[in-house]
């Protein structure tokens, strides 16, 4: 079953169905506490179980955080939190009564970086990050992993939809392909791994650089380069 709040979400489901799957579309607004409950209800229904879940929705934004719309900040914590911790109590519930159970989340390389510029997105990530590496501490030895998976720029509609193509990690920076973060993730998943950044060279790199470089200077590397380029 595969969720998203716009109509494309059909045509992605025929396209996979071309492989041989049974694959369900729901179109569904996840910012909503309604939209998750009824996708938890439609993935459930008849008595099915989850095996496996990945708790991938995100939007965000570019701009200092005073010159944003307030409705926007707020959906982006609506989506990226709310929507999170919702599903993941449905999720994770049943999974742990059962003792079985894997849960991928997409957090980001960012969630250790100040986000300088892109404020909420990444402080949003910061919390998914957090949660999940708590989460897999918590469910240990009970026979349920969680996994976060920590991709840098993917080349999908995000910069698109998040008015980012104006930025020079939206515009000009190279973009990882999603096929191979998704792999990655899904290996890791199975694997049970506590997180992995995915998936090239570059974006290792820079997971592996936001252990050791101070919070001052990641914040002014997040600035350059998220900052709209008109500005």
């Amino acid at each position: 079953m595969i969720a998203a709040d716009e109509a494309q979400i059909h045509v992605a489901a025929q396209e996979l169905s071309r492989i041989g799957r049974k694959v369900t579309p729901v179109e569904v607004d996840l910012r909503t506490e309604d939209g998750v409950a009824s996708l938890y209800e439609k993935a459930t229904a008849d008595g099915r179980h989850l095996d496996a879940a990945a708790i991938n929705a995100g939007i965000g934004r570019a701009g200092r955080f005073v010159d944003g719309d307030l409705r926007e900040d707020l959906a982006i914590v609506d989506l990226n939190v709310r929507s999170t911790v919702h599903l993941a109590r449905l999720v994770l519930g049943d999974m742990a009564d059962r003792g079985s159970g894997r849960v991928l989340f997409t957090s980001s390389t960012v969630a250790a970086m100040p986000g300088s510029y892109q404020s909420m997105y990444n402080a949003s990530k910061s919390f998914v990050q957090s949660f999940a590496e708590a989460l897999h501490d918590e469910m240990r030895d009970t026979g349920v992993t969680v996994t976060a998976l920590m991709p840098g720029p993917v080349d999908t509609e995000f910069f698109t939809r998040a008015k980012m193509r104006n930025t020079p990690i939206g515009g000009l920076l190279p973009k990882d392909d999603p096929a191979a973060v998704a792999r990655q993730g899904y290996e890791a998943m199975l694997r049970g791994d506590r997180k992995v950044v995915a998936a090239s060279l570059m974006s290792k790199a820079l997971g592996a650089a936001n252990t050791v470089l101070p919070d001052a200077v990641k914040a002014r590397m997040n600035r350059l380069i998220a900052r709209p380029m008109n500005r």
